[in-house]
Parts: structure tokens; C-alpha cells; sequence
């Protein structure tokens, strides 16, 4: 397994869903946004189509997220694939990440055969144990952590204290955190204890995307 931990320090996340505000047609929105933010030296993309806004043609959406995954190895950065585990494995996704309320990681893990690393969700510290405890899991987002109006149902917002919260309980996996960040939080949620920070409109609605990035990515 490649080192995930690494992965996590500058994690993108977008669909079409999150490019509506640009004018032009959404997936190409998307392609240049990502393109732009691989550039800049994001270390993770997260393909995330979901929403009512989102494409809904099966054929439209798989076309779109190879063009993702291309663009992603061209830059030498793993390309994850939201929720859609048949898609993940169709398409040769470097990893997977499913919420709670999604597939059974055991039954990601059978579909992918070790292909994909496997990220889940976490909310509650309970969560969180429970991921720490089962060896299918590579790591996990931990949120949100602020309000955040990029997905259209959010679990309570849990605060920049539950990262702390998490590692004194003896978690040491990898841990991602996620829910409204901004270049003034990424660093402290860090010194917190997170091994990074994912982010979508914090990129996909910057004037500067490079350096959004540079900032979100802190001292190295």
C-alpha cells in the first residue's frame, strides 16, 4: 500500500455540482479547475459527484471521472472516487471513500481486492474508534468540522477540538479534516492533530488557485 498518510496533507474534493458559479459548461469548469490545482501542488483528488446538480448520466459521469483520473496520474496524484465503488473499480480509481451510510467497508474491500485504499467518514468519536479498530480502513475524514454549503445534507458540525479529541483516544490513523476550512483554519486544524485538510470550495471558488493551494498547504 502506498503511503496514504502523505496523500492527505492537501486533499481536493469536486464534482460538477461544486463548478455551477463559473461560466461554461461544468465538466470542462472541473477539468481546469482540478488541472490547476494538480499544478499547484494538491496531494489527493476526490472525484465526488453527488447532488441534484450533479451529472446524472451514468455514461456522462464515468467519461468524465477517467478524464479526472488522467489528469491526476499525469501528476503523479491519487485519483479517489466518491461512494461509486463499481465505478472505482471500473475505472482503475487509486482509492475509495464511502460515508456511514454507504456501502459496508468489508463489502468495498471484497469488491476491490486491495486495489483501492479505503477511506471512511467519521462524525462521533465512537465513529472514529470503530474505523482505528478495522484494518480495511486507510484512513478517514474527520467532520465537519465548520458549517459548510457544499453538500446539501451535513452531519453536525463537530469543531476544531474533535481532531484533538480523536488522537488523545489512541487513534493514529491517518486523518483528514474536512467541513468549511480556509486557508486561516488548515494549519491550526494540523497542529490539532490531522494529517491534512480537504476542501472544496475552498479551491473550486478561489480567484487564485494557486495560491489557495500554496497557503491551504501551510509549512511543509
Amino acid at each position: 500500500m502506498q503511503n496514504v498518510q502523505a496523500f492527505m496533507r492537501l486533499y481536493f474534493i469536486a464534482g460538477t455540482q461544486d463548478c455551477l458559479h463559473v461560466e461554461g459548461k461544468a465538466t470542462e469548469n472541473l477539468l481546469s479547475i482540478l488541472e490547476q490545482a494538480l499544478q499547484a501542488g494538491i496531494t489527493c483528488y476526490q472525484f465526488r459527484e453527488k447532488g441534484k446538480n450533479a451529472l446524472q448520466d451514468r455514461q456522462k459521469i464515468k467519461a468524465l471521472a477517467i478524464k479526472c483520473r488522467d489528469l491526476c496520474h499525469q501528476y503523479h496524484v491519487p485519483f479517489v472516487v466518491n461512494d461509486d465503488v463499481q465505478l472505482a473499480i471500473e475505472i482503475g480509481a487509486d482509492g475509495i471513500h464511502v460515508g456511514q451510510t454507504d456501502m459496508a467497508v468489508a463489502d468495498v474491500a471484497a469488491l476491490c481486492h486491495s486495489k483501492c485504499f479505503i477511506g471512511t467518514s467519521v462524525n462521533t468519536l465512537q465513529q472514529g474508534l470503530a474505523a482505528q479498530a478495522n484494518p480495511l480502513i486507510d484512513y478517514f475524514g474527520a467532520g465537519p468540522i465548520f458549517p459548510t454549503q457544499s453538500k446539501e445534507d451535513p452531519k453536525p458540525v463537530v469543531g476544531v477540538d474533535f481532531v484533538s479529541t480523536i488522537r488523545q483516544n489512541g487513534i493514529d490513523k491517518p486523518i483528514v479534516a474536512i467541513g468549511g476550512i480556509t486557508v486561516q483554519t488548515a494549519d491550526l486544524l494540523r497542529q490539532k492533530g490531522a494529517n491534512g485538510v480537504a476542501v472544496i470550495s475552498a479551491i473550486t471558488q478561489s480567484h487564485n488557485i494557486k495560491q489557495t493551494v500554496q497557503e491551504l498547504l501551510g509549512n511543509a
